[in-house]
């Protein structure tokens, strides 16, 4: 058996599938309130025992958000020239034929997807908040439902794109955020600089 490597903690893949489960639910139970999807209404027990998992799910979701940040933030918000030089590659997604520069514990695209999560993820908690708290003040109702519609859709498009990069696109990443662990020999290929700087290489 090949040697492994722990990439995420036990807590940061318990707290991953917090987050995605969490969020997932909300979009489903938000898809249903926008467009009034009785269907999915009756799964729970109706609009009114929904709008209560909802506004649950939504606290459960900004805690997991809140709490992902003391794991991720610091990394997302450091770049360097082999950043940019994913960058101008577009991390080899395009063409197989060009050279990828080494990467530290996540890529540059990780750590953009990242950042876009958190500003979403606050905007919605923030606007989801007031629209559950401050029904009688109209202006702060319209504003919220706003960016909550609009963060929204931001969550619609990037969470299908999260999902094929992290399996179909990337093979061998998905059990990362299953188990935590993958073969080093991967990460030496996948993560040279990360594994540099653990004293692995």
């Amino acid at each position: 058996m090949s040697e492994m490597i722990r990439k995420s903690s036990v807590d940061e893949v318990l707290n991953h599938w917090i987050l995605a489960g969490s969020c997932i639910l909300l979009m489903i139970t938000g898809y249903a309130f926008l467009f009034h999807v009785e269907p999915i209404g009756a799964v729970f027990g109706g609009f009114n025992t929904m709008k209560t998992v909802h506004n649950w799910l939504g606290v459960l979701f900004s805690l997991s958000l809140l709490y992902s940040m003391r794991h991720y933030l610091v990394d997302a918000l450091e770049y360097d020239a082999d950043d940019l030089g994913w960058f101008m590659v577009a991390g080899g997604y395009l063409s197989h034929k060009v050279t990828v520069p080494p990467m530290g514990k996540y890529n540059p695209g990780q750590k953009l997807y990242y950042l876009g999560i958190v500003g979403a993820g606050i905007a919605i908690a923030i606007s989801g908040f007031a629209i559950w708290l401050m029904k009688d003040n109209a202006t702060v109702m319209l504003i919220s439902h706003l960016v909550h519609n609009v963060a929204f859709c931001v969550f619609v498009i990037a969470v299908p794109v999260h999902i094929y990069l992290s399996t179909l696109a990337n093979p061998g990443t998905f059990q990362i955020m299953v188990t935590g662990m993958l073969p080093l020999s991967d990460a030496k290929k996948k993560y040279p600089k990360w594994i540099k700087a653990v004293g692995k290489m």
